[in-house]
Parts: C-alpha cells; sequence; structure tokens
C-alpha cells in the first residue's frame, strides 16, 4: 500500500466530507506509532492495526465483512495501485514526475481515454487528468514526486513532495535525487504527450462534417501602448451588464458591442514574425450558433510581439466539451483537413495550442446559454484572450437574479425594489 503525503492535511479533507473528525489513541504498527482517525467515538473493531496502512478509517463500513477486509488487503498488496486525480490550476502549465514510477492515464477532463503509460505528463492549466501510479520499486525506499513549471522560464525551484511506500515513515528522505524536469520550452516532449491521448474505443464519436468553421488567430498586441492579447485582433472586454441578461431581455444594443466578431484572418497574415501593425482594438461582440449546429474551432497561434517568441496557450470551453481533432506546425489550411482524426479523438474542455501550431476543435452546440471561451492562463483572460459563445438564449428559462444584479439588468429588476 503507499500513500502519498500532500500539504492538504487529511483531517481536513475528511471532516469536509464526514462531518467531524476523532483523532484516536496512538498505537504500534509493525513496530511504528500510528495516530488513528475516525468519524466517531471509537474506531472500527475491525481496524486493529494488523493491516498495513488501517488507521481506523473507513465510513461506508467496506471493512466490516471478514472475507471481504482479507480480499481488499490481499489486492492492495498484489495490484500495488494508486489512483490520483490531476489537475492543473489557473495560472502555470506544470509537469509532474515521480522517479521511475510508471503512470497510467485511464481519463482526461472527466472522459475515459485509451490507457497509455508515461514516466511523466504535462498539465495545463484548466486540464485535470486521472491516473495510476504503479508503485512497482523496492519498498524500503521513498520518493520523490517533482512537480515544475512548463511553457513559462521558471523563477522558482521545482516543489516536491514525497511517494511514500508503507512501513517506511513518511519523513524517510528519498535516498536518489528529485526527478529533473525537461527544459521549460522542451515542446516536442510536451507534443509527444498529447499526441498519446485517444478516446477510449466506444466513446462517442464527433460527427462527420460541421456547419461552420470559426478560426481565432491568437496575437499580442498593443492598445493605447499596454500589451493586451486578442483574437482576430479584437481584445475581450467584458461588458458591465451580463452577456445573459443582455441577449435574454433585449439590451445588447446599449450594453454591448453585439456585432459578429470576424471569423477568420487575412489570408496573407504571416504568422512567423511579429505583425507589422500590432495595434488592435477592444470588444465585447458575441458568436451566435443555433442549437445542435456543430462547429469547427481553429485556434492558431503566432509571434507575440517580440520577434521570435511565440507562448503556449490552453483553451477552456464552458458549458461544452469538444473533440479535438488534431495539432499542427505552422499556419492551418486545407491541406490539413485530411490529416483530422474523426475515429477516436479525445473528448476535452481544454486544449493546447502550441508556438508557431494550431488546434482544430469540434464541438455540437447543444447547450442553450452564454459560454466563454479563454485561454486558462488567467491573465491572459484578462489581458483579452478569449471570446463568447452565445447559444439560442431565448431557450434558458428563468434566469437566477443574482445573475440580473448589475449593469442594465440591474436598472430593470432591482432599481425602486425591495
Amino acid at each position: 500500500m503507499v500513500e502519498l503525503v500532500l500539504v492538504q492535511r487529511f483531517e481536513g479533507f475528511a471532516e469536509d466530507v464526514f462531518g467531524p473528525v476523532v483523532k484516536g489513541n496512538t498505537q504500534k504498527v509493525n513496530g511504528k506509532d500510528v495516530t488513528f482517525f475516525f468519524c466517531k467515538d471509537s474506531p472500527p473493531p475491525w481496524f486493529d492495526g494488523s493491516i498495513l496502512g488501517d488507521f481506523g478509517f473507513d465510513p461506508l463500513r467496506l471493512g466490516s465483512d471478514p472475507e471481504l477486509l482479507k480480499w481488499f488487503a490481499q489486492a492492495e498488496l498484489i495490484h500495488s495501485k494508486w489512483a490520483m486525480l490531476v489537475v492543473s490550476g489557473i495560472l502555470i502549465p506544470e509537469w509532474l514526475e515521480s522517479l521511475g514510477h510508471k503512470i497510467v492515464v485511464v481519463e482526461a477532463d472527466g472522459n475515459y481515454v485509451q490507457p497509455f503509460a508515461v514516466p511523466d505528463l504535462d498539465i495545463y492549466s484548466g486540464e485535470s487528468y486521472s491516473v495510476l501510479l504503479i508503485a512497482d520499486q523496492n519498498p524500503k525506499e521513498n520518493y520523490w514526486v517533482s512537480l515544475s513549471v512548463r511553457g513559462r522560464l521558471p523563477k522558482t525551484p521545482q516543489a516536491l513532495t514525497v511517494l511514500n511506500y508503507i512501513t517506511n515513515h513518511a519523513s524517510k528522505v528519498p535516498s536518489t535525487p528529485p526527478p529533473v524536469a525537461p527544459l521549460w520550452n522542451n515542446y516536442t516532449h510536451s507534443k509527444a504527450f498529447s499526441n498519446k491521448i485517444f478516446a477510449l474505443i466506444g466513446s462517442q464519436k464527433p460527427p462527420i462534417l460541421a456547419r461552420r468553421r470559426i478560426s481565432l488567430l491568437n496575437t499580442q498586441n498593443k492598445i493605447n501602448d499596454y500589451t493586451k492579447w486578442a483574437i482576430n485582433n479584437i481584445s475581450l472586454v467584458l461588458p458591465s451588464t451580463p452577456y445573459l441578461g443582455s441577449i435574454k431581455y433585449g439590451l445588447t444594443h446599449n450594453s454591448l458591442d453585439y456585432k459578429q466578431p470576424p471569423e477568420t484572418f487575412p489570408i496573407d497574415y504571416d504568422i512567423m514574425v511579429p505583425a507589422k501593425n500590432p495595434n488592435a482594438t477592444h470588444g465585447s461582440g458575441v458568436y451566435t450558433f443555433r442549437q445542435n449546429h456543430v462547429i469547427d474551432i481553429v485556434l492558431q497561434n503566432s509571434n507575440a510581439l517580440k520577434a521570435n517568441e511565440s507562448e503556449i496557450h490552453p483553451w477552456h470551453l464552458h458549458g461544452h466539451d469538444f473533440w479535438v481533432l488534431g495539432y499542427g506546425e505552422g499556419r492551418f489550411d486545407e491541406r490539413n483537413v485530411k490529416d483530422l482524426n474523426l475515429k477516436n479523438p479525445p473528448l476535452r474542455n481544454t486544449a493546447v495550442i502550441y508556438p508557431y501550431g494550431w488546434t482544430v476543435l469540434r464541438f455540437v452546440a447543444d447547450n442553450p446559454g452564454v459560454w466563454a471561451f479563454h485561454c486558462h492562463i488567467e491573465p491572459h483572460l484578462h489581458m483579452g484572450m478569449g471570446v463568447i459563445f452565445a447559444i439560442d438564449v431565448h431557450k434558458v428559462g428563468n434566469v437566477p437574479r443574482q445573475a440580473l444584479a448589475c449593469g442594465l439588468t440591474a436598472n430593470m429588476f432591482f432599481e425602486n425594489k425591495p
């Protein structure tokens, strides 16, 4: 049995899920002092310290059957696999490795994938993975788990925690040095990981044809001498009146720039060099879709303001999943269509565009409402890297009052009312 020693304390998690946690007495387990935790006034009787890792916490009473308890203990010893959910934050892409251990990826963004084994994984902002970590190393040792920055020049040392093989003490320092991460800009390594992800056999396949294609060019720009990000030369600014209320109650002409944003960019735009004219404009426009229409999105990356500089961007769609049909280098064109994966593309809600590259997504606009689609590196969103999709908003039912408390909808529903 293995346990990962994390910063978040077990007691806090258990209290959130199961109510007050009592810290029990300390007993000897294999010669070591073990403090028991439980959610009532005494540990369950089947936890007597005879099984590795039995710390008196079994709220579902899975061990109450002696025969099943033996089976659980033996299965744990035989398979030595540890399941974990790996979730990236909203700011920094990350890289994770536990030295010498095999990591089997089984799920991405809430959808099963064909299991594949890797020694490490890249996690970009907004992504999540479920993995099995196979504990097949020397059980007399503990091992480092390393977390490092991807896509940005690190200004801090790598983060470390310990993979603890019981019965070693959790404080035992691993005898091997921590794993060394790939260089932060080793995108060959990152792309190799992305290209291993396919939908589990039997998963829903994407529609064969799309009704509409929208090409979104990511650029870094200047507006009033401030550095911004823009999509098709428009830097998103969220209006003071929420989109959902504006559209549903017919306030768009007074609350936002409701004209349709550009659906593509100039055919002669050179993505490999800084833009000749770096200036962009602010906008709050909306891409409108009919319910159940199939939409293709081409995310196109380009050179930033500095020469020879292009950043990585993880794009996240609210309210929907999408199929990731493919990645490529340079500028996307019709010749790339034949190479898109319609057989087993993974269903995700976050996808990366690599420097000077493109990513193609397909989704069914089957959820009426107003949804953001944006770079999940939070400062990039605030600097304008996002767009808004509206899908048959008239089909949305009653909008909660809390969603109407700003701008013109506040004047409509709240002014002079208790």
